[in-house]
Formats: structure tokens, C-alpha cells, sequence
């Protein structure tokens, strides 16, 4: 036990249930900051929970258990960290808790069933999962909430098994087996009756897949037809790289701000926009500046530090909060101190990896158990490489096109939607930026974009003499590949292709079928 990284045998805190032995001893320091995070998320949860309201949806909603398990699925993301590197991660896992227990506290004062505050209910528009809130950059009156995202998104993130209910719920319903299950686990939670029910009107997108339109399909029609919501479909072009459909693009921002509005009664602020496009450009500066120190030999802000926390601030905020730019801030100046002094995140560094494909939302911390268990740096991910422009501060007419271009581009869509050039070639040319020798490919089994590709990203890593590992998973039910068969496909290409030993042997098989 020390404060050095890799100094603890990380595997021998895993036991056969659902939480692990103890906490990480990481030095004197270090261990007392942790420490005091933990206090903080406690805290959180506990502001939370004191509210009767609260109470109430905590018995009322199934998913709601699976919020038991925040504080063990911060502990995850912080393995073997130490240094700058635990305090950016905890500056923005903290941050992204403390955001979800906002969301949940307005989704749950406005629901008609636990608090039924009709006044904030008319202010509140709601957004699917999947989807950028851009279209809400001028509404400084209104909140924008989605219902998906804690019932199903950050419910798996805290608890491998929180889906397969409403999986289950799904099919027995008549839906195919066959498609993702995270908009099958979507509509499974509506067709149980599991979600909150308010908002004056809800916009939904196209995002991500044929199978976002399923689910979709479900949910409207439960919000039109039984709650009296009104719902406007956002269609965005999936040739997004082409230059004839943005217009088109843009129109569908135009009917979408006049739909908020005329069922909202509020009326679009430039002012207010303008002030979310300086944060969301000031965002976007600052993630190319961690990723250019990633193309070095000295990474800081790479894999879950930079996955889960670009989804949130990219997608989620997209601007609309200040504490993601001042979170912005601290990361840069921890990350900038910590390349001067050339910080390392893992005892050993052997393999630099970009990780490609739609990831395991059941297994998020595996990119943490890459870099301990392998020394496999994930410099960054499909996920995480997202519109880099920076969109006007003051021109209105070109604020439409951005906005539109912004929802093209939403996380993941933006590379399984657009021609095979931005899934496929455009992989190569990071591969050659971040001077990666391995490509980590996440082969999610019910997502038809990518496994139809399956044989040319094969033919051109061997042109390219770049180590291609398939990792098949099921994004959100580990009762198809469990994470320790996503594991076991990375044990098997290091033993027999690179023929190395593991960083840290405790790490190569766990006994974490049943932990959170």
C-alpha cells in the first residue's frame, strides 16, 4: 500500500456481492481528499433525499434504487488514480452527480404524481436522451429536462442490471429482441408506466438510430395520447457532412423553436443564447486543448475522465450552466500543472489506444481497467470526439445553422450517421494524430451501423499495421456478454498477439458478476 499508482493490488478488492471490500489506500493526501468527496456525494444524496417529494419517487419508481450505488460508481472511476488525476476526475464526476440530482429533484417537483407543481410543469420542455439541447440555448425561462436519462442512461452507469427489466418489459410488449436495448429499455420504462409525467410540450430527435425511432414511436404516443403532451419529431439529416442538407437542417431548428414557443408562451433570447454559445465555444477550447496534450507522451485528461463528463457538459449543458465552465477551468489548470511535471496516470504505460464504437454503458469504468490492468492508455474515444467548432457569438442567421449543426452532431450519431468516411477513415487519421498503435473497437452486437463494417475496419488496420481489438458487448445487458467477457477478449489478445504479462494480475479476471 502507497501513494505511488499501481502500488495496491486493485483486483483484491472485489468480492463476490455487490460492493468491495474496502476503499483504496492512496497515501495520506490523497486518500484524505478522496475521502472528503465521498462526504461531498453523501451530501448530495442526502439534500436530495430529505425532500418528502423525493421520498416518495424513491418508493414510487423502480429505477430509483439503482441511486443507492452513486457513491460505488464514483468509487470505480477513481481506481488506481492519484494526483491531478483523481482531482480532475472527481471535478467531474462530482459535478455531473450533483447535476443529476438536480435533474431528478425538478422531474420529480413537477411530476404529476409526487409533487405536481403545475406552474414549473408548464415551464419545462422535455428532451430525449440522446438528443443536443440546443434548440432550449435561447430559453432562459424554461427548464430543460429528459426523463431517459436517469431512469435509463445514468441507472445502468450505477447498476449493470438496472435495464434488463425494462428490456424484458419491452419484448414481452411485441418489440424484436434484435435492436439496441438502450431505446428498447426507454420504452420499456413508458410502456411500464415508470416515468415522470409533466412538461408543457417534449421535443424528440431522430438520434441516434432506427432504433431511437422505435422507442420513440412508444413514448410519444404515451405523451400525446394519455398525458396530453405534445410532441415535435426534430429530423436531422443523416448525410450531415454534406453541404445541401443544411439547410434543411436549419428549418428544423426554426419549426422546432416556434414549436417551444407557442406551447410554452415564451419567446426566444439571442441575448441568452449568445451568452450559452460563449460557454459552449470556451467548452470546446478547452476539450482541444486536453486533447492535443493526449497526442503527447504525457496524456492528462483521457479515458472515463474525458468520456463520461464530454457526454454531459457537450450534450446535456451545452452551455447552459456556468458551473461546467468554471469545472472547465480547474481541469485545464490541474491537467496543464501535471504535463509540466510530467505526470504519469498509470504505473506503466505500454499500448496508446483509441477506442472506437459504441461503448458498454454497463461497463463505462473498463477504460480505467485498461490502463491498470494492461497499461493501455485510451487517449480518447468515438464519444469524445465531437464538433470541434466554434460557433458564432453574435451573427443570429448563422446561430440557426450552428444550432443545427450542433444536433447533426451529437455524441455517437455523429460518427454512425454521415458516410463511411467519418466512422471509418477518419479513425485512421486520429489513430496518426494521437501516434495510437491499438484501436480498442467496441463491437455493440444490436448496432446495425457499425457491425456492417465489421470486415473493412478489419482490412484497414492490417494496411495500417494497427493491433485491432474487438470487444463484443450489448450495451446495456451484461446478461449477454458479462464484463468479464469483455475482459477475457482483451486477456486474450495481449497474451497471445502481444504475449505480455498484465500490469497488475489481480485485474485480469474479477468476480464482479453480481457487483453494482
Amino acid at each position: 500500500m502507497g501513494k505511488e499508482a499501481g502500488s495496491e493490488k486493485l483486483g483484491s478488492f472485489y468480492t463476490d456481492g455487490k460492493v468491495r471490500s474496502r476503499r483504496e489506500w492512496r497515501g495520506v493526501a490523497d486518500t484524505f481528499y478522496d475521502y472528503t468527496r465521498w462526504l461531498h456525494i453523501m451530501g448530495v444524496l442526502t439534500k436530495f433525499i430529505v425532500k418528502p417529494r423525493n421520498i416518495k419517487a424513491f418508493f414510487r419508481y423502480r429505477w430509483m434504487a439503482n441511486y443507492l450505488a452513486a457513491p460505488m460508481m464514483v468509487d470505480r472511476h477513481m481506481q488506481g488514480l492519484r494526483g491531478a488525476q483523481l482531482r480532475i476526475a472527481h471535478t467531474e464526476f462530482d459535478l455531473v452527480l450533483e447535476d443529476v440530482a438536480k435533474l431528478l429533484d425538478n422531474l420529480f417537483r413537477g411530476d404529476r404524481r409526487i409533487g405536481n407543481d403545475e406552474e414549473l410543469s408548464k415551464k419545462v420542455v422535455l428532451m430525449d436522451e440522446n438528443e443536443m439541447t440546443a434548440v432550449m440555448m435561447g430559453f432562459p425561462n424554461l427548464k430543460c429536462l429528459s426523463r431517459e436519462t436517469p431512469a435509463v442512461y445514468v441507472s445502468v452507469l450505477l447498476n449493470q442490471f438496472a435495464a434488463c427489466h425494462y428490456i424484458d418489459v419491452a419484448q414481452e410488449f411485441g418489440l424484436s429482441g434484435d435492436v439496441c436495448p438502450m431505446p428498447e429499455a426507454e420504452a420499456g420504462v413508458s410502456i411500464d408506466d415508470d416515468f415522470p409525467v409533466l412538461g408543457a410540450c417534449a421535443i424528440q430527435c431522430n438520434t441516434t438510430c432506427d432504433g431511437s425511432l422505435m422507442g420513440n414511436g412508444v413514448i410519444s404516443k404515451r405523451l400525446e395520447l394519455e398525458d396530453q403532451i405534445p410532441c415535435f419529431q426534430l429530423a436531422a439529416p443523416l448525410r450531415h457532412r454534406e453541404d445541401d442538407v443544411q439547410e434543411y437542417a436549419a428549418q428544423e431548428i426554426r419549426n422546432a423553436i416556434r414549436f417551444i414557443e407557442e406551447h410554452t408562451g415564451e419567446k426566444w433570447d439571442w441575448d441568452y443564447y449568445f451568452t450559452c454559445a460563449k460557454r459552449v465555444n470556451e467548452s470546446t477550447r478547452h476539450r482541444m486543448d486536453w486533447l492535443d496534450m493526449n497526442k503527447t507522451d504525457y496524456p492528462q485528461v483521457f479515458g472515463s475522465n474525458l468520456a463520461l463528463y464530454t457526454e454531459t457538459n457537450y450534450m446535456a449543458i451545452c452551455g447552459k450552466a456556468q458551473e461546467f465552465v468554471d469545472a472547465d477551468r480547474k481541469i485545464s489548470a490541474l491537467a496543464e500543472k501535471a504535463y509540466k511535471d510530467k505526470n504519469m496516470a498509470a504505473k506503466e504505460y505500454r499500448h496508446r489506444a483509441i477506442v472506437w464504437g459504441v461503448q458498454s454503458h454497463f461497463y463505462m469504468d473498463f477504460l480505467l481497467w485498461l490502463q491498470n490492468c494492461w497499461g493501455i492508455l485510451p487517449l480518447t474515444d468515438m464519444l469524445s470526439m465531437v464538433s470541434t467548432k466554434i460557433i458564432s457569438e453574435d451573427d443570429k442567421e448563422q446561430a440557426i445553422y450552428d444550432m443545427a449543426w450542433l444536433t447533426e452532431n451529437m455524441i455517437m450519431r455523429n460518427r454512425t450517421h454521415g458516410g463511411y468516411r467519418v466512422l471509418l477513415d477518419e479513425l485512421w487519421e486520429i489513430c496518426e494524430e494521437f501516434r495510437a498503435d491499438t484501436v480498442i473497437l467496441w463491437e455493440h452486437m444490436s448496432c446495425k451501423a457499425l457491425d456492417g463494417m465489421h470486415g473493412q475496419f478489419e482490412e484497414k488496420a492490417r494496411e495500417k499495421g494497427i493491433h485491432l481489438i474487438w470487444v463484443t458487448h450489448d450495451l446495456f445487458d451484461p446478461r449477454v456478454v458479462s464484463r468479464q467477457g469483455i475482459r477475457d477478449q482483451v486477456n486474450r489478445y495481449m497474451r497471445t498477439v502481444f504475449r505480455e504479462e498484465p500490469v497488475d494480475p489481480s485485474l485480469e479476471v474479477l468476480t464482479d458478476e453480481h457487483s453494482w
